[in-house]
């Protein structure tokens, strides 16, 4: 299963916010608290997303750059 696609799924989150959102509800909290936690869990899966998409982005570009580091070495030492 590939994790980093379904964290950063929004259709997840969203599932599992309404999920959540349905239980507060169920077991007879106020609509304006299933409205918060849903919220908070919507803002908590954005951060999330951003995070990996971020830690992937400097993963390609400090793999990259050590790539490009080699190759100008070897250039180099010619």
């Amino acid at each position: 299963m590939d994790w980093k696609r379904k964290l950063t799924s929004r259709k997840l989150w969203l599932a599992i916010a309404d999920f959540v959102g349905m239980l507060i509800i169920a077991f007879g909290y106020a609509e304006s608290t299933a409205t918060q936690v849903t919220s908070i869990i919507m803002a908590g899966a954005g951060v999330i997303g951003y995070l990996i998409a971020e830690g992937l982005a400097d993963h390609a570009n400090g793999t990259t750059t050590t790539i490009v580091d080699e190759t100008i070495k070897k250039a180099e030492s010619e």
